[in-house]
C-alpha cells in the first residue's frame, strides 16, 4: 500500500543520522554566513537578481542545492540555507523543543532584514514542509513556492482523519529512539538507496546523514510529525508548484494515480497549486530526474505570478 510505504521512506530519512566523525561531501559555493540572529541556519548568497531562498530537506546541507544554484545563480539571487545539525552543521545546544517552529519564524525574520521582495522558495522534503509554514504564516512575505516531495503533514499519510494529538504519542516514541541513534556510512548508505538511485548520490546522501546530529534531526521529525498544516495552506495566496515522486515505491504496489491521491487530498486547502509526478524519479527528484526538475523550475520561475486577494 503506497500511504504506508510512503511513511517508511519519511523513516528512512531519520535513519540516515549517526556519528557525526565521518567525512562530508564539501559546499562548492561560497562561505556561508551565520548571524545570531538565525542560529537555526546559515545562508550562502550566491548571483543576482530576483532573490530565491533554497532550503534543503533532513540531514541535508544546502550543498543538496549546489547544481541548481549553478543554473539559476546567472539570473537570480540565490539565497542558499543550510540547517544546524544537519549534513556536519554545529549543531544548536541544546537542541530547541520548537526546532522547526523557531526555524520558521528566523527565515522570515531573515527575509524582512534581507528586503528580500517576496522571494520565490523552494524547498525539499523538510525544507518544502517548512516553506508552506512560512507562506501560511505570513502570506505576503513570500512569492511562489516550489515544493519538492513534501506533504503538509505526513503522519496523516495512512489515515487521512488523523490529528496532530493522536499523532503525538508515537511521535514521542520515535524522538526518544532518534535521538540515541547512530548509523554507520554503510547503513546510512543503504538507507539513501531508497531515496536516489545514482552511486555516487546515494554515498554523497548517505555521508551527509551520518554526519547530522541525532537530536536535531530526532527533534525535527517530532515536529514535522505533530504538526498538521493541512488546514493552514488555506492561507497561501500565491502559485505553489508541487513536485512529487512515486516510482520509489513502485515495486510495493504503488501507482502514479494511487500516488496522485495522497498529494490530492494533503494539498485539498491550497487555493493555487499544481502537482506534477516525477516519471522516474525518487524521493530526491533533483539528482534523480534533474532534466524533468529544471524543466517544470524553469517554467514556474518564469510565469507571470498573480496572488489571490
Amino acid at each position: 500500500m503506497f500511504t504506508s510505504l510512503l511513511s517508511r521512506v519519511a523513516l528512512a530519512c531519520l535513519l540516515l543520522t549517526g556519528p557525526a566523525a565521518l567525512p562530508v561531501v564539501a559546499q562548492t559555493s561560497p562561505a556561508a554566513t551565520a548571524s545570531t540572529a538565525h542560529p537555526s541556519f546559515t545562508v550562502t548568497v550566491v548571483g543576482k537578481g530576483r532573490p530565491v531562498l533554497l532550503i534543503p530537506g533532513l540531514t541535508c546541507p544546502g550543498a543538496v542545492w549546489d547544481e541548481t544554484v549553478a543554473r539559476y545563480r546567472g539570473r537570480y539571487q540565490c539565497h542558499v540555507v543550510s540547517l544546524a545539525g544537519f549534513g556536519g552543521l554545529a549543531p544548536q545546544q541544546p537542541v530547541p523543543a520548537h526546532l522547526l517552529q523557531d526555524t520558521r519564524d528566523q527565515l522570515l525574520a531573515y527575509v524582512k532584514a534581507q528586503k528580500l521582495q517576496r522571494p520565490v522558495v523552494i524547498g525539499h522534503s523538510l525544507g518544502g514542509f517548512l516553506a508552506l509554514w512560512m507562506a501560511a504564516t505570513d502570506p505576503s512575505a513570500l512569492g511562489p513556492l516550489e515544493i519538492v516531495d513534501s506533504l503538509p503533514f505526513i503522519s496523516a499519510i495512512m489515515n487521512p482523519d488523523l490529528t496532530a494529538d493522536q499523532a503525538r504519542p508515537q511521535a514521542e516514541q520515535l524522538r526518544q529512539q532518534m535521538s540515541q541513534a547512530s548509523r554507520s556510512l554503510a547503513a546510512s548508505r543503504q538507507m539513501a538507496a531508497r531515496l536516489v538511485t545514482d552511486t555516487a548520490r546515494i554515498t554523497q546522501v548517505g555521508r551527509w546523514g551520518a554526519a547530522s546530529d541525532p537530536a536535531t534531526v530526532a527533534q525535527a521529525l517530532y515536529d514535522m510529525n505533530t504538526t498538521d498544516l493541512r488546514a493552514d495552506i488555506a492561507r497561501i495566496k500565491q502559485p505553489v508548484l508541487v513536485l512529487g515522486s512515486w516510482v520509489g515505491y513502485k515495486q510495493y504496489g504503488a501507482t502514479e494515480a494511487s500516488t496522485r491521491a495522497v498529494f490530492t487530498q494533503q494539498y485539498a486547502q491550497l487555493p493555487q497549486t499544481r502537482i506534477e509526478l516525477s516519471p522516474i524519479g525518487r524521493h530526491f527528484i533533483m539528482y534523480d530526474d534533474k532534466s524533468w526538475f529544471f524543466t517544470q523550475t524553469d517554467a514556474f520561475l518564469k510565469q507571470r505570478t498573480v496572488a489571490l486577494k
